[in-house]
């Protein structure tokens, strides 16, 4: 795990700050500087219009359970286009339906609805790092939108070896793919669920002490979608996303 302190000036409550912690901690000042160069005023304008979109809108029809992919041989991959007879139950994994909980799914499924108006993108997760009803660490999804996908990722170093959701909940470090056809050609390992993807990123989601308490995972059957203006609003959603989540 990630021992760096995702340090937040609470005294100045500068926004500014949080911005420079989250790109420094989540590794993309370093690995895509280029595509983070000058972002910090874009993700304060995307934290204001969420705030704002989050203020007018709720999720009155929350989504308790969700269709999810037939396993392959080992649990390893999901197999495309063949769903399991029964959806995945998220009331298995959280903690209780309460009012609480219902608030912060609520919350949630409104900041996917918002990502989802303002990318376009073609698939989008929001997933907390959590203990499953079998004691294992796993990523659960708890919001999404787009096509059937699987509902946990185990957090462990072999399934990290094919997924960059393990990666990245595991280590903390973004993970930005603009063509997934060249990026496995060079011999990165790539989870496959929907073989049309073509560009996916990856980032983690951190608490105040800087702990790993989740991820985002957005992907798009186009190439290189992910922009310096596409980042700003991923980044946004992630500094967003944690106090919400139950």
């Amino acid at each position: 795990m990630n021992e760096n302190v995702f340090a937040i000036d609470t005294s100045s409550g500068s926004k500014q700050d949080l911005v420079a912690d989250y790109l420094q901690l989540s590794g993309l000042l370093v690995n895509y500087a280029d595509l983070v160069k000058g972002i910090a005023p874009l993700v304060r304008q995307y934290q204001l219009a969420m705030q704002q979109f989050l203020t007018k809108h709720t999720v009155d029809n929350l989504r308790w359970q969700y269709q999810v992919p037939e396993l392959g041989e080992g649990g390893a991959c999901s197999i495309f286009a063949q769903l399991q007879p029964e959806p995945y139950d998220l009331t298995h994994i959280l903690p209780d339906n309460s009012a609480q909980t219902e608030q912060a799914l609520s919350k949630l499924q409104a900041l996917t609805n918002y990502y989802q108006q303002q990318s376009g993108l073609d698939w989008f997760g929001i997933y907390q790092a959590r203990l499953n009803s079998q004691g294992d660490k796993v990523l659960v999804k708890l919001a999404y939108y787009g096509a059937a996908s699987r509902a946990e990722f185990p957090l462990n170093a072999e399934f990290a070896k094919h997924s960059n959701n393990s990666t990245v909940g595991l280590s903390g470090i973004a993970k930005i793919i603009n063509n997934v056809a060249d990026y496995v050609a060079s011999g990165g390992e790539y989870y496959t669920c929907d073989p049309k993807v073509n560009a996916e990123a990856c980032l983690p989601l951190f608490d105040q002490s800087g702990k790993i308490v989740g991820i985002i995972d957005a992907e798009d059957f186009n190439n290189n979608v992910f922009t310096t203006d596409a980042i700003a609003l991923l980044v946004a959603i992630c500094i967003t996303v944690p106090q919400y989540l139950p």
